[in-house]
């Protein structure tokens, strides 16, 4: 692994961590903030923060972005209007342990979807890699338990996370798919992208204020917010499309399996949860099958085929 997939594989942990967060703070106050207000209000305020640095930059590369077409209409609403609006709406309604299994459906759909639409298929060594790391993400979950695995519920809420995995999953596929006409700066992409996709979310905004309200803006809510915006979405998201543009969609998934063990480590860190053995042991698988599924021999690339050119 050179040095520029080194810093691209730190990005992707970096923007699982922030989004581990996210799920977090989206379960700990869904009362406090309905679902579409927070995703109106995070990109609101993550746009207000990156626009003045890369507004210029926009009307540099508008020749760019205007022969893009109706592809960045297409990624903004899937990456900025619609998964974290469904990821919110989901913990209303689902615990955060249920957010992180469904969520872990990303990986698999990546690969299956990057073989169909990108001729990308991985190698045997990534499956079997991708295995390992789903024997050490179900220990994790059921704590070790076989009881408590074969007692695990799912709601409403596990639907519309599922329905948000997949449309992640086609975000970060046409990411690569159409890297070719995307050749601007990873700020200026994604200034564009939250420009076009954030207006999406208004209407439905609107119709959820005048149906069950807005929220109290003190400062621990308003808090959120603004950890969503930094975080959630500046940070990860720059992070999150770099790593995709380097590694490609299917590697870039397979970090996602990390979410479990972020999430277990924020809430010792922040709740005061002690880490327990099983944790210990399902992250060390976790991490041992991501290390198998991309770590690769040198001129033996990870994926069998690859067809980058956009259509």
């Amino acid at each position: 692994m050179d040095g520029r997939q080194g810093w691209a594989f730190a990005g992707l942990l970096l923007a699982v961590l922030c989004w581990s967060g996210n799920a977090l703070v989206a379960r700990a106050f869904h009362d406090a903030i309905p679902p579409l207000t927070l995703s109106f209000w995070r990109w609101v305020l993550a746009t207000c923060l990156l626009l003045p640095f890369v507004a210029r930059s926009i009307w540099t590369h508008r020749a760019t972005l205007r022969a893009a077409g109706w592809r960045l209409p297409v990624i903004a609403a899937l990456g900025i209007s619609s998964y974290n609006s469904l990821l919110y709406s989901a913990a209303q309604s689902t615990e955060a342990i249920n957010l992180t299994l469904v969520n872990t459906c990303l990986p698999l759909f990546t690969f299956i979807g990057g073989g169909l639409l990108l001729g990308e298929w991985p190698a045997r060594r990534a499956w079997f890699g991708m295995a390992i790391a789903a024997c050490g993400l179900v220990y994790l979950i059921s704590r070790g338990s076989w009881d408590a695995f074969t007692h695990l519920a799912f709601k409403a809420g596990d639907l519309i996370m599922l329905a948000a995995v997949l449309v992640w999953a086609l975000y970060t596929l046409s990411l690569r798919r159409w890297s070719g006409f995307l050749q601007v700066p990873p700020l200026t992409l994604l200034g564009a992208l939250m420009a076009i996709g954030t207006p999406f979310i208004l209407p439905f905004y609107l119709f959820e204020l005048s149906h069950v309200g807005g929220f109290e803006p003190s400062p621990i809510n308003l808090s959120v917010i603004a950890y969503t915006a930094v975080f959630a979405s500046l940070v990860a998201y720059l992070s999150w499309n770099h790593g995709v543009k380097t590694v490609g969609a299917a590697k870039a998934a397979m970090a996602t399996y990390l979410m479990p063990v972020f999430t277990a480590i924020l809430g010792w860190l922040l709740l005061g949860e002690g880490l327990q053995l099983f944790h210990w042991i399902g992250g060390g698988l976790i991490f041992a099958g991501l290390l198998l599924a991309t770590q690769v021999r040198a001129g033996s690339p990870l994926l069998s085929q690859a067809k980058q050119s956009p259509r």
